[in-house]
Order: C-alpha cells, then sequence, then structure tokens
C-alpha cells in the first residue's frame, strides 16, 4: 500500500471535519495524521489527511471529496512538489547519567529544549516524519516519559496555492 498526502480546502463550519473523515472510513483508509486549520480566510478551512491505500482507491476518495459540498478543493501533496514537516514534543526524564547524551541529540537535531526540570526535559522539534521517528527511536535508548505529535502539514513548493483550484 502506498502513502498519500492529501489537503482538502472546506468551507469553515460546523460538521465539515465529520463529514469528511467519514467518507475515508466509508473507503475504509485508516488515517495515520490528520491536521485541521483554519486558512488565510476565515471562510476556509484545510484539513490535511495522510493515509495508505492503494492509488485507484484513493482516486475514488478523491473524487467522492468533490461532491461532498463543503469541499472547495483537494490537492494530492506529491512529496518532491510539497514542504511537509510535523512537530514533535517529547519529555524525557532529567536524569543526570543520561542528561548530557540527550541534550547532545537535541544539539546534533537542531532541535530545542522549550522546558527544563529538575525531573523532566520537554524538547520540541520540526521536521519531515522520517526526522521525527528517527529522533524518536533515538530517545528510546533513555527514559521517554511522554510524546506528543502533530499530524502533516503541507504546502505545495513555489506560488501556486491550493486556492487556485477555485480562482
Amino acid at each position: 500500500m502506498n502513502r498519500y498526502i492529501i489537503a482538502v480546502l472546506v468551507q469553515n463550519q460546523f460538521g465539515v471535519l465529520n463529514r469528511v473523515t467519514s467518507m475515508f472510513r466509508r473507503r475504509q483508509f485508516n488515517i495515520d495524521t490528520l491536521t485541521v486549520s483554519e486558512t488565510e480566510s476565515p471562510d476556509y478551512s484545510r484539513i490535511t489527511v495522510r493515509f495508505h491505500g492503494d492509488p485507484r482507491t484513493k482516486q475514488q476518495l478523491v473524487e467522492q471529496l468533490y461532491k461532498l459540498p463543503v469541499v472547495t478543493a483537494v490537492e494530492d501533496m506529491e512529496p518532491e512538489e510539497s514542504v511537509c514537516r510535523e512537530l514533535l514534543l517529547i519529555k524525557m526524564e532529567n536524569d543526570p547519567s543520561s542528561r548530557s547524551d540527550i541534550l547532545a541529540a537535541v544539539e546534533a537535531y537542531e532541535a530545542k529544549s522549550v522546558d527544563y526540570t529538575r525531573d523532566s526535559i520537554v524538547i520540541q522539534l520540526t521536521g519531515d516524519t522520517r526526522r521525527i521517528d528517527t529522533f524518536i527511536n533515538l530517545m528510546r535508548d533513555y527514559h521517554i516519559l511522554e510524546i506528543c505529535r502533530t499530524g502533516v502539514v503541507a504546502l505545495e513548493r513555489g506560488s501556486r496555492t491550493i486556492r487556485d483550484e477555485i480562482s
């Protein structure tokens, strides 16, 4: 199965997220990540979804999404043609025996320590999915207290926008 990222521009109104995600459920796609936010216009929200599936079923899903009256545009975010990022917050135990190794990894990954207490260190890292996964796997050698990460956010490279589809 292939991994896809699509951006869906929708009218910013009550119940839209449920209508869009129900389409994924009916097509039996498992959503890996889901990010939703208002856009540069308060009239629209952008839903970014990463999921697995086959190309034919993905195309059918896109066609079905366009049939929803609240959907304004759908964009397939091709990896070579888009910038995709996630945010990771990871809370590590602040143990004197591992502190220097953890802080060295923070520096090597150009991450940022955003909270530091006697008992824990909270680290912030942004990057593509592979970078986030690699950092988490590195931190598994130490004591992870908690992990929270966003879904993928993505924009097309260049001046083209998802709103070009409706203009």
